[in-house]
């Protein structure tokens, strides 16, 4: 078995975990909307591997990725056998926020 050493390209964010499928937001359901055009929303991903000359976010930070601003998924091989599926991302211009905390549940607006 051959060991690669998966490193983002200059200018480039690869992220993991990235939000896919259907949401629960205080008890409503959100449909998923891949491959829509209607109901198009920014995902969350946990930053894999970050460019040489990117600055202000490093590994396991949180962006949050304006709506299909990312490629499509590569799955990766680590050392230690673990497969994990990577996107890639475009350094700052598809990024909207950076979070040290997994925003899993956290609502940033509501309709009042």
């Amino acid at each position: 078995m051959i060991t690669v050493i998966i490193n983002a390209l200059k200018g480039k964010v690869l992220v993991t975990d990235l939000e896919r499928g259907s949401r629960v937001v205080g008890g409503i359901i959100i449909p998923d909307d891949n491959g829509k055009s209607a109901g198009i929303r920014p995902r969350w991903g946990r930053v894999f591997s970050v460019g040489e000359d990117v600055v202000d976010v490093k590994k396991d930070q949180w962006i949050l990725i304006e709506n299909g601003r990312w490629t499509r998924m590569l799955k990766v091989t680590d050392e230690t056998g673990t497969e994990t599926q990577v996107w890639g991302v475009e350094w700052p211009k598809a990024v909207m926020l950076v979070s040290d905390e997994d925003p899993e549940g956290v609502i940033f607006s509501e309709w009042t």
